[in-house]
């Protein structure tokens, strides 16, 4: 009976193995045609980017600076000053996931890209904690990500815009 539940398990793991792949593979068709210029961006996986995407929804102008998007992720500063001391902390508000990609983009880029870790070097020489220099990352990547996420609106003003498609 044991040896029969085994090979039952096993042939289950081999099931949703090939239907994990199946759907990886229909994800990173997706999620390039949709944004294939973030996908080009080294260090940006497919899950990363579909949950970035999934946090701007289908209405990405209503996101007007890359404040709000910073918002969005929860990759805004907040500050949490008390007496002398002057510091900020991450807003723990906003979408989670979009949070956790900007957070696994920065601990990536701390691992291989050679300008994220002259600036971690650099910052804590000057006296930052790690935290600290994770919640300067995932703001300045949060603002590099909006340029390539949100398409530039049409510089028109809105009445024109609705007499432009008209005609």
């Amino acid at each position: 009976m044991t040896k029969l539940s085994m090979r039952s398990i096993a042939l289950r793991y081999l099931q949703l193995n090939d239907e994990i792949t199946e759907l990886d593979r229909h994800l990173n068709r997706l999620v390039t045609q949709t944004a294939g210029e973030l996908i080009a961006v080294k260090g940006l996986g497919a899950e990363t980017v579909a949950a970035l995407l999934i946090a701007v929804g289908d209405n990405p102008e209503r996101l007007r600076s890359e404040s709000a998007f910073a918002h969005l992720c929860g990759a805004a500063p907040i500050p949490a000053s008390s007496g002398k001391t002057s510091r900020h902390r991450l807003n723990r508000g906003g979408d989670r996931q979009a949070n956790h990609a900007l957070y696994m983009i920065t601990v990536t880029r701390m691992a291989w890209e050679p300008r994220t870790r002259a600036y971690v070097t650099r910052r804590t020489a000057e006296g930052k904690t790690k935290t600290e220099i994770i919640r300067c990352l995932k703001r300045h990547i949060a603002r590099e990500i909006y340029r390539l996420l949100v398409p530039r609106i049409p510089s028109q003003p809105p009445s024109q815009q609705g007499l432009a498609t008209a005609a």
